[in-house]
């Protein structure tokens, strides 16, 4: 079976940010994910953690946090991973 690279990055400690809505946050999440909605990203940052430890976004589909993950790496992040949507994260 082959190891999953987000789940590795979990593991080792990666930020998990789910950049949905509230209401869409708390309907269900992945456990441990701090909920930072994509529109509020820029003014949040310093809630994502240090610049050079690993984050992991996710959404409902994958759109926001690909639009995140931009965010976070133009504003130096080094190592951030969209994982797609909620339903695309790892057991």
């Amino acid at each position: 079976m082959a190891v999953n690279p987000i789940l590795t990055k979990i593991h080792a400690g990666a930020a998990v940010i789910d950049v949905r809505s509230p209401d869409e946050f708390s309907e269900g999440a992945y456990p441990g994910a701090r909920n930072i909605p994509v529109n509020s990203l820029p003014n949040r940052l310093a809630e994502v953690g240090p610049k050079d430890k690993p984050v992991v976004v996710y959404c409902a589909s994958g759109g926001r946090s690909a639009v995140a993950q931009q965010i976070l790496k133009a504003t130096g992040f080094t190592d951030v991973t969209n994982a797609g949507g909620l339903e695309d994260m790892p057991e």
